[in-house]
C-alpha cells in the first residue's frame, strides 16, 4: 500500500500543472475551492479502495491524504529555488506568497521529504498491523511545531496583510497532528512500563556512574540557557546580552517576515518546560512519561531547527539579517548542537529505558503471601 500511496501522490503534479495553465482556476477563492475538493476526493478515493480490507486505524487516511500534499510542498520549494518551473507560479501570487520566504521554502522541503518518508513508513506499519506509536509521536511533534509557527508567523509577520483564502486550509494541517498526538498519547505504550532486575540495577546507579546522562544533562542545561536567551531577544528585552547577541550573532531573529521571532517564542514557552522536565527525568528514576515526551519534543525541535538554520543560510534572507561572517561558524555550531540535544536524549531514553521504568516488586516485597505473588503479573528482565 505504501508504494501505491507513493505513486498516487505524484498525481498532484497534474493538478498543479492544470491550474498553472488555466487562468480561470487561479482566482483566490477558486484555489480554495479546488483545494477543499481535492482533499475530499483524495480521502474518498482511499476510503473506497480500502473498503475490502479497511484499515483499523483512522490515521491511515490522514497519512495517505497528507502524503499527497507533501508533493505539492516539495514542488513549491523546488520551484522557488529555480530547480523546476511551470507548476506553482499562480500559487505564488494568489495562493500563499509567504511560501517564498526562506522559512517557507525550508518548511516545504521538510514536509516534502521528511514528513513524506514518515507517512509512508507509518502507512506500511498500519497495513502490516504493526505498532508505529513512537514514530507517530515524532511526526506529531514535528507537524505541530511546523504549523503552529507557520500560521502565527503569517498573521504576525509582514505577510499579515497579504492573506488569501488558501490560508485557511492550513488549519486542517494544524488540527490533524494535534488530534493525532492526543490519540497516540492515549494509546497503550509499545513497551512495558514495569521492569525487574535490570531496571532496579539501572536505578540504583548514582549519577556519577552514568557519564552519558551527565553529558546529556549539561547539553540540556545549555539548551535551556540558549532558549531563554533567544526568547528574551524575541521579547525585545533591554538586557545588554540580548542586544549583543542580536546584533553580533543572530540578526535573523528580527527578520520582518516574523517566523524566526515566533519560533523563538514557541521554544521559550513550550519547549523550555519540556527541556526542564527532561532534566528532571534524567535525575529522578521511574519517570515513565519520558519515552513519549522526549520523542515528541525531539520531533518538534528538529523541525524548528531545520527551518531556522536553513532560513538564515538561504539566499532569500536579505543581507541585513544574515549571520555575520565572523560569527558564522559559532552560530551554526550552536544551532546544530541545540537541534541534536533533544534527539540524543530521546535516543538514550528509547535504547536504554530501564532507568525510566517502574520497578516490579520481588517476592516478599508486596505484603502478599509468596504463593499469591506468583500469580501477579510482573515481568520484564
Amino acid at each position: 500500500m505504501e508504494i501505491f500511496v507513493f505513486l498516487f501522490s505524484f498525481s498532484a503534479l497534474g493538478i498543479l500543472y492544470a491550474m498553472n495553465t488555466i487562468s480561470e482556476l487561479q482566482e483566490p477563492y477558486v484555489i480554495l475551492e479546488i483545494g477543499v475538493a481535492v482533499l475530499v476526493i483524495v480521502f474518498l478515493f482511499y476510503f473506497l479502495i480500502t473498503r475490502g480490507n479497511a484499515p483499523k486505524d483512522f490515521l491511515f487516511f490522514v497519512f495517505a491524504e497528507f502524503s499527497f500534499t507533501c508533493i505539492i510542498d516539495l514542488t513549491s520549494a523546488l520551484e522557488y529555488d529555480g530547480i523546476i518551473s511551470g507548476f506553482m507560479e499562480f500559487y505564488q501570487k494568489t495562493g500563499e506568497p509567504y511560501l517564498g520566504t526562506s522559512y517557507g521554502i525550508m518548511m516545504c522541503y521538510w514536509d516534502g521529504i521528511a514528513h513524506f518518508i514518515m507517512y509512508l513508513m507509518m502507512i506500511s506499519r498500519i497495513t502490516d498491523r504493526k505498532a508505529y506509536r513512537t514514530l507517530g509521536l515524532f511526526w506529531a511533534g514535528s507537524l505541530c511545531a511546523n504549523m503552529s509557527v507557520f500560521i502565527v508567523g503569517i498573521v504576525a509577520g509582514k505577510y499579515g496583510s497579504e492573506i488569501h483564502p488558501a490560508f485557511w486550509l492550513n488549519f486542517l494541517f494544524l488540527l490533524m497532528p494535534v488530534l493525532g498526538a492526543i490519540v497516540l498519547f492515549t494509546r497503550p505504550k509499545d513497551r512495558p512500563l514495569i521492569g525487574g532486575y535490570n531496571a532496579q540495577h539501572a536505578q540504583s546507579l548514582k549519577l556519577i556512574w552514568r557519564p552519558l546522562d551527565i553529558i546529556l544533562l549539561v547539553l540540556l542545561l545549555a539548551a535551556m540557557a540558549f532558549t531563554i536567551l533567544r526568547g528574551l531577544v524575541a521579547l525585545d528585552s533591554p538586557l545588554e546580552a540580548c542586544s549583543i547577541y542580536l546584533k553580533q550573532y543572530e540578526p535573523y531573529l528580527k527578520d520582518p517576515v516574523g517566523y524566526p521571532r515566533v519560533m523563538m517564542l514557541h521554544l521559550f514557552f513550550y519547549a523550555l518546560p519540556l527541556l526542564g522536565a527532561s532534566v528532571y527525568g534524567l535525575l529522578k528514576p521511574g519517570c515513565t512519561w519520558m519515552p513519549d515526551w522526549t520523542i515528541f519534543l525531539a520531533g518538534a525541535m528538529i523541525q524548528c531547527q531545520w527551518t531556522h538554520i536553513g532560513g538564515f543560510l538561504h539566499p532569500r534572507t536579505t543581507a541585513p539579517y544574515r549571520i555575520p561572517s565572523d560569527a558564522f561558524w559559532l552560530v551554526l555550531a550552536a544551532n546544530l548542537v541545540y537541534a541534536a540535544t533533544p534527539v540524543l536524549v530521546a535516543l538514550r531514553v528509547y535504547t536504554n529505558p530501564y532507568f525510566f521504568l517502574k520497578i516490579a516488586p520481588f517476592p516478599g516485597q508486596t505484603g502478599l503471601p509468596i504463593s499469591e505473588e506468583k500469580d501477579t503479573k510482573y515481568k520484564l528482565k
